[in-house]
């Protein structure tokens, strides 16, 4: 195993690697928490309880799917990095396609099952690096700030910071309710670990603050910590069944923006937990298309499993810090991940107060790609900007992105740059017109 896992070559051993491993599932254990109580639209009281997704079996489809992606991550790409469903891709499925689009939990989940099966293709026959390089940087960088962005919101509202006014449509809260004061506190807590580079310090943050708010008597306590396996039986399957309910033009947006922002995550943190690992050959990925591959797999055995688009995740990062340089720190977390399907009890005290907190930092990191982008060329800031703050405001990435796709070959031909533009970004122009007109509700 030592020799498969190329300890040597790495300059590794099994305890740094196991210890690696588990820094990695504490800096992203939040997301057996977080992506049930998001998919579920937990923070949304008046949404219909009949047409909400089962918590217990995404709780248990989300350890199941980061399972999966991780331990073969591990063992067929041998990277240390760690896959889970993707908090920018959970917001879109949730409060985009099943909040605001009024589709259906099955058909959202058929959707991504699609959006895999595309991406495997993709990848298989090699087109999927000439979409990346097609695409420019500056884009893809305001894609994931904006879905930071949007990430923040929604945690804002869910802390009952932001609400509604009928004057400004939005504006600041009292701070006086009593739920509003515990995801404050948890947002501070959380954010003195992080300043300290405390390893899982997001999934510190939401555990006090679930104590302070059962201590305070916010939150019920709950009988047992560790319990029996949830039924995955409500989401199982699913997917498949509803595969014929996604041939209409309102899904072919859906499952358009699933893949695209996947294809952007997944490829960006690979390169970036690769780089700090110091794995990268001559600027390349070395069994790139292993890592490729498992990753839109994931997607597939994801959505099967009842959970929306899995994805490769930045806190692999904290495992690299850790020392983690093979991929049996990957396989590791992956162990990690089924050990924890016996504390589904925990997602009773999982309420809006505490996984605020969580939705926010994390929007914050993920914006941190702003900087990135080259502000001083108008032409480029332009799609850039719109791209940022069209995803919050209009409550969507898919708008979002569509805005961004449309502007950036207009401002490009408009200052004399259009043969600068690759002609795969003309024909999504096209394509994101057409969303416009046809696709959006």
């Amino acid at each position: 195993m030592r020799k498969y896992f190329q300890f040597d070559e790495l300059g590794t051993n099994y305890r740094t690697e196991i210890i690696a491993g588990l820094t990695t599932f504490l800096s992203m254990a939040y997301v057996l928490f977080v992506n049930p109580f998001t998919l579920s639209l937990g923070a949304v009281k008046d949404f219909p309880n009949e047409l909400r997704i089962d918590q217990g079996a995404v709780f248990v489809a989300t350890a199941l799917a980061a399972a999966y992606g991780s331990i073969l991550m591990g063992i067929l790409a041998r990277y240390p990095i760690a896959l889970a469903p993707g908090m920018g891709l959970n917001a879109f499925f949730a409060f985009t396609v099943v909040l605001h689009m009024h589709v259906p939990w099955q058909t959202a989940l058929a959707g991504v099952f699609v959006s895999g099966i595309i991406f495997t293709v993709l990848t298989l026959t090699g087109i999927r690096e000439k979409i990346i390089d097609a695409i420019p940087l500056d884009l893809k960088y305001a894609v994931g700030a904006g879905i930071g962005l949007f990430i923040t919101f929604i945690g804002l509202q869910n802390a009952g910071i932001i609400v509604d006014n009928s004057a400004t449509l939005v504006g600041l809260s009292d701070l006086k309710n009593g739920n509003t004061l515990l995801a404050l506190l948890g947002l501070f807590v959380t954010i003195a670990l992080m300043v300290k580079k405390v390893n899982g310090g997001i999934f510190y943050g939401m555990l006090i603050t679930a104590v302070a708010g059962m201590i305070f008597g916010l939150i019920k306590v709950p009988h047992q910590i560790v319990g029996a396996i949830p039924d995955i039986s409500p989401t199982f399957g699913v997917a498949i069944q509803h595969l014929d309910d996604i041939f209409t033009l309102k899904m072919l947006g859906v499952v358009l923006t699933f893949f695209i922002v996947d294809f952007f995550d997944a490829t960006g943190t690979l390169l970036a937990v690769a780089n700090q690992a110091g794995l990268l050959k001559d600027n390349k990925l070395p069994r790139a298309g292993k890592a490729l591959l498992v990753d839109a797999t994931a997607v597939m055995v994801g959505a099967i499993f009842g959970t929306s688009t899995t994805t490769s995740y930045i806190e692999s990062s904290a495992g690299v810090a850790a020392g983690g340089r093979s991929g049996f720190s990957a396989v590791v977390t992956g162990i990690l991940f089924l050990l924890a399907l016996f504390f589904s009890p925990l997602l009773g005290v999982i309420t809006a107060p505490v996984t605020a907190p969580a939705l926010i930092i994390v929007g914050a990191l993920m914006a941190s790609s702003i900087g990135e982008i080259d502000w001083k060329k108008f032409e480029i800031a332009v799609p850039a900007f719109f791209t940022l703050i069209t995803m919050p405001l209009s409550y969507s990435i898919a708008t979002g992105i569509a805005v961004g796709f449309i502007f950036y070959p207009l401002t490009m031909v408009l200052k004399g740059r259009g043969k600068e533009v690759h002609p795969i970004l003309y024909g999504l122009f096209v394509i994101f017109i057409l969303y416009f007109v046809f696709l959006r509700e």
